[in-house]
């Protein structure tokens, strides 16, 4: 295809629903590097896989149409393939964008010509913050008033200048803030208006408009500004990249989900835990997920793992969500002889649920039998593969009590651990 796609005649018809062009055929020279930085990991992910995943993830729209460079199809295609299935279901083939934005744009609306949404977004492809709510709200301005961009106050003062030198400019005006406001994407805008001022200003060879308010503003459209969002900045520089990796790292679980906020504030929560089993008859105990022999058992209505146990009570403790007792009574048979990977599993799932991340796990066993050092790696291994961390994430010690107390007379064993997590904190400022 083209750079503008294959142009229709007549005037663009009104159609149903809700499409977005993603403009993603930008080189990003002002970052540096070789990599145009849609293409540039945050958190895990592609910038350009993040801005995908939250349009796609929104009901209301119901096609997305990528605008891409000619010799970016393989990064694309990677960013595709890290989208949930269901995502990549919106996602339509992406076409060739042109040597501007406004070319690459007007590429885009013209593949979805054939088939025309009532209303359709514009978004840059370096916007990965871009939220729910700004997505609602564009589309009923757009409905509304048929052009529309959001935006949000200047705090700074601004200049118009007349350039006297390198370097050097006059102040030619200083406009009042309050009537300023700095432009954000995603733009919407009624589909066949917005696609016949492409094709009008096309004609006249005017490719320059750097975004689509600009252009609908010059084709006689009354364009409205509607509620931005300060959160949702647009990667340009090479310290936004920085930002940008820390807050996705920062705001996800280990699989991040799809249009996560980064602005989202956490808080680290730090949770104990505490538990203790009698020596009984038998021939080995379970510590961390791993059977271990021994000259006893423990007596227990599970299988008696206290570093296990400990380690969910810490996790629950860390959620503020009651302890292992309650999420697994003992009165309940279906806990006899119950491996304790599936309590500890369920409290890493309460954690993730949360939006929350886990980072650090940490047990000490006071034992004065079996010793557990040459066992120390396995159980590890163990608890990161049950709990879905790093290994590096995993430490287990182990003590006596100095031949002190019940410990110390043999009489059982005992496990306390600590869990630190992040949690959001949705609603604290930030």
């Amino acid at each position: 295809m083209s750079a503008t796609g294959t142009p229709a005649t007549g005037p663009a018809d009104a159609g149903t629903g809700v499409a977005a062009v993603v403009v993603a055929a930008g080189r990003g020279i002002r970052i540096g590097g070789g990599t145009p930085k849609q293409y540039r990991r945050v958190g895990g992910q592609a910038v350009l896989t993040r801005t995908l995943a939250a349009l796609a993830a929104q009901d209301a729209i119901d096609r997305i149409q990528p605008v891409i460079a000619a010799d970016a199809a393989d990064f694309f295609r990677t960013c595709l393939d890290e989208l949930d299935a269901g995502l990549r279901e919106k996602i339509a083939e992406p076409v060739e964008g042109g040597a501007t934005r406004q070319l690459s744009v007007r590429a885009g609306l013209e593949a979805l010509a054939g088939a025309a949404p009532e209303i359709v977004l514009v978004h840059d492809a370096a916007r990965p913050y871009v939220d729910a709510p700004l997505i609602a709200r564009a589309i009923a301005a757009g409905r509304d008033h048929g052009a529309a961009v959001p935006g949000v106050p200047v705090t700074d003062t601004v200049k118009r200048v007349v350039d006297i030198a390198p370097g050097i400019g006059r102040v030619h005006e200083t406009p009042p803030r309050e009537h300023l406001r700095a432009v954000q994407t995603p733009q919407a805008f009624a589909f066949g208006p917005l696609l016949n001022a492409h094709r009008d200003a096309a004609a006249q060879n005017l490719d320059g408009f750097t975004d689509d308010g600009a252009l609908a503003e010059w084709a006689g459209l009354p364009v409205v500004v509607f509620a931005g969002d300060i959160a949702n900045r647009k990667i340009t520089q090479p310290a936004d990249l920085i930002e940008a990796d820390r807050a996705f790292a920062a705001g996800t679980a280990e699989t991040p989900a799809p249009g996560a906020r980064a602005m989202t504030h956490y808080v680290t929560r730090l949770g104990t835990g505490f538990d203790v089993h009698a020596f009984t008859t038998g021939d080995h105990v379970w510590l961390g997920g791993v059977k271990i022999p021994a000259d006893r058992g423990v007596l227990a209505h599970s299988d008696g793992d206290v570093a296990l146990h400990a380690l969910t009570d810490a996790l629950l403790g860390a959620i503020a969500d009651g302890d292992i007792g309650t999420h697994f009574p003992p009165s309940d048979e279906r806990w006899r002889g119950a491996s304790s990977d599936q309590f500890l599993a369920h409290a890493c799932g309460l954690v993730r649920a949360r939006g929350g991340k886990i980072d650090h796990l940490d047990i000490t066993v006071l034992a004065e039998a079996p010793r557990i050092g040459k066992h120390r790696e396995e159980i590890r291994a163990r608890i990161a593969a049950i709990a879905g961390v790093p290994l590096s994430a995993v430490s287990i010690k182990a003590t006596t009590t100095e031949k002190l107390g019940f410990v110390g007379r043999a009489e059982g064993l005992a496990a306390q651990a600590a869990a630190t997590v992040r949690l959001p904190e949705a609603d604290q400022p930030v």
